[in-house]
C-alpha cells in the first residue's frame, strides 16, 4: 500500500472509531509504529485528524466567525465565483438562494437578469435584489430571525419553503471535505440548505477554496446531491476524485 493510500485509510478508521491507537493501526496496516506516527503527523498537518498521546482522535471542529467578518474575507475570490456563476442562470428561472457572504455577492451580479423568481431566507439578499431588479419576484421566508446575518431559520421557515419548488438551488456552505461531503457550522443553516436541495431541480454550490478540506459539525449533503460547484480554484487529490466520480461539474 502506498503512503498516501495508507494515510487515507487511516483517516477513514479514525472517523469510524473516533479514537484509535498507534499500535492498533500498526497491526491493521502491517506497518511499524514509527511509520504510523509519521502518517499521523501528515494527517494532522492537513487537518484530517488530531494527534494525541499514543494515537489519534477526530479533529476539533473550526468555528465560523461573525457574518460581517466573513463578508470581508476572501472578497476577491468570492467576487470571481459570483461572476462565474451568473452565466449558469437564465431569465425566467426560479431559484432558492441561502444566506452567505458569497451568495450576497452573487445577488449583486444577479440584478442584471430579468424575470427571475427568488425564494430566500436572507433579508439582506432580498433587499439587494428588490432595489436593483424591478422584474425579480422575491419571496422572503419567515421564521426565527438571526440579526447577525439577517436571515430567518427554524421550523417556520422550513415549513414555508415546502410550499415552493425551484429550478435551481444556489447555495454557499461552510466546508467541503472528501470524507464528510458538504457541511456547515450552524444546524439551522444546514437544515435550510438540506431542504432547498430536496426541493430544487438542480444544486449549484458557490464555494471558495479556503473551505476545501475543512470540517464542520453539521451535514448538508453528499456529493451525489450536487450538480455543479463554482469555485476560485479547482479541488485536487481525493476531493477532486470523489467529486469527479459523482459527476459534479467544476467551474473555476
Amino acid at each position: 500500500m502506498r503512503p498516501n493510500e495508507r494515510q487515507t485509510a487511516i483517516a477513514d478508521v479514525v472517523w469510524q472509531r473516533n479514537r484509535v491507537s498507534v499500535d492498533s493501526l500498526a497491526a491493521m496496516f502491517s506497518a511499524s509504529p514509527e511509520t504510523i506516527r509519521r502518517d499521523l503527523s501528515i494527517l494532522a498537518r492537513n487537518g484530517k485528524i488530531q494527534k494525541v498521546h499514543g494515537g489519534a482522535v477526530l479533529p476539533r471542529m473550526a468555528e465560523e466567525g461573525p457574518f460581517a467578518e466573513r463578508m470581508r474575507h476572501n472578497v476577491a475570490a468570492k467576487r470571481r465565483i459570483a461572476d462565474r456563476a451568473i452565466p449558469l442562470i437564465s431569465s425566467g428561472e426560479t431559484l432558492f438562494i441561502n444566506t452567505g457572504s458569497t451568495t450576497m455577492l452573487f445577488a449583486d451580479e444577479l440584478v442584471g437578469l430579468d424575470d427571475l423568481t427568488v425564494i430566500t431566507n436572507s433579508a439582506e439578499l432580498a433587499r439587494i435584489l428588490s432595489s436593483g431588479s424591478p422584474t425579480c419576484r422575491i419571496y422572503l421566508l419567515g421564521g426565527a430571525y438571526h440579526g447577525d446575518n439577517r436571515q430567518t431559520c427554524g421550523s417556520i421557515a422550513i415549513e414555508q419553503l415546502g410550499r415552493f419548488r425551484a429550478d435551481r438551488a444556489v447555495l454557499t456552505v461552510g466546508s467541503v471535505e472528501a470524507t464528510t461531503g458538504v457541511m456547515d457550522y450552524n444546524p439551522d443553516e444546514a437544515e435550510m440548505a438540506r431542504a432547498m436541495i430536496r426541493l430544487a431541480g438542480s444544486v449549484t454550490l458557490l464555494v471558495d477554496s479556503s473551505k476545501f478540506g475543512k470540517l464542520a459539525p453539521f451535514t448538508v449533503a453528499g456529493f451525489d446531491a450536487i450538480d455543479c460547484m463554482v469555485c476560485d480554484e479547482a479541488p485536487d487529490g481525493q476531493l477532486a476524485a470523489l467529486m469527479a466520480r459523482e459527476r459534479v461539474e467544476i467551474i473555476c
